[in-house]
């Protein structure tokens, strides 16, 4: 099978294409015939660095949408043919940038008839980051407040559409040139980050999510109410936040994102009813990896990048 591989960490012309062996589904598993590969940060900083998976040669992608080809013993909840998409074990069940791929069967949900393959491949890391944020995490309720950092990118404008599927108050920071597609998403409130210390128009919220960290983090915990919480999906910088927090009365959590095939289930039943659209800012050939890498980098995407396999 083909598949982009690298021997070595740095910029993204270490991406290749590759030929390795086509991989074979073992208890519990299935084998998928990729057809859409979404991608996310965590791609080109792995190919850069390294970070959990410092092995090589490696084949990176976690998310995946495609038909199932085999199952390995044991498998009960789909059967060759089956559409699906889902998110590999996050970190070491990576390899979704390829022509097949395997992965525990519990790590996926049939694809809604509704979504192509494209965008179901852009929804299974970020849509469940997301949801066990604000769900599983934050314990998000109707009424309550959510401020969403980044509401434009790969997760915030998910976490936006989630959080107004659960009957939130939404706040999103975003550059004024993208408020508008905020704003489509249902976000209430848009605060442009450039000109405005969102601290100055954003009071008394129940949950931030925040997929910076650093000074946004540290920022964050100004705005919220006591018993709320922050959710960040990178570490904090700050030595003192602890006893800023407790000082406050608000919870931190950072948290890093799991297969789940109950929050995978989750998020096809709002792609199927509509309520949770996936936007797609660019597609690729899977040969052309790279220059989606490149474009990603950038970091003036809005929403997802996928890679698309004959």
């Amino acid at each position: 099978m083909r598949a982009i591989g690298q021997d070595t960490h740095g910029t993204p012309e270490v991406l290749k294409e590759v030929v390795l062996p086509r991989p074979v589904p073992g208890p519990g598993q299935v084998l998928v015939a990729v057809r859409a590969a979404g991608m996310n940060p965590t791609d080109w900083k792995h190919r850069a660095a390294g970070l959990f998976l410092n092995r090589l040669p490696l084949v990176l992608g976690w998310d995946v949408s495609g038909v199932v080809e085999a199952v390995g013993f044991g498998v009960t909840l789909f059967e060759p043919g089956d559409e699906v998409f889902g998110m590999l074990p996050y970190p070491h069940g990576v390899g979704s940038h390829a022509e097949y791929v395997t992965g525990p069967a519990r790590a996926f949900a049939h694809k809604p008839a509704g979504l192509d393959h494209v965008r179901a491949a852009a929804l299974p890391l970020a849509a469940l980051t997301a949801w066990q944020a604000l769900v599983d995490t934050a314990a998000l309720r109707a009424g309550q407040r959510v401020l969403v950092h980044a509401a434009a990118g790969g997760v915030g404008h998910l976490a936006v559409q989630i959080a107004k599927s659960r009957g939130a108050y939404v706040i999103g920071t975003a550059s004024a040139p993208k408020h508008h597609f905020v704003r489509s998403l249902g976000a209430d409130e848009v605060v442009d980050y450039r000109t405005t210390d969102f601290r100055d128009a954003v009071r008394e919220v129940d949950v931030v999510l925040d997929p910076l960290s650093g000074d946004t983090r540290a920022r964050s915990l100004d705005v919220l109410r006591p018993g709320g919480v922050l959710v960040s999906l990178l570490p904090g910088t700050d030595p003192d936040e602890a006893g800023k927090a407790a000082a406050r009365r608000v919870r931190v959590r950072t948290l890093l994102v799991e297969a789940d095939h109950a929050g995978m289930n989750a998020v096809a039943e709002l792609a199927a009813a509509g309520s949770l659209r996936p936007h797609v800012e660019a597609v690729f050939p899977l040969a052309d990896a790279a220059k989606a890498h490149a474009l990603g980098e950038t970091g003036r995407t809005t929403g997802k990048i996928v890679l698309t396999v004959p």
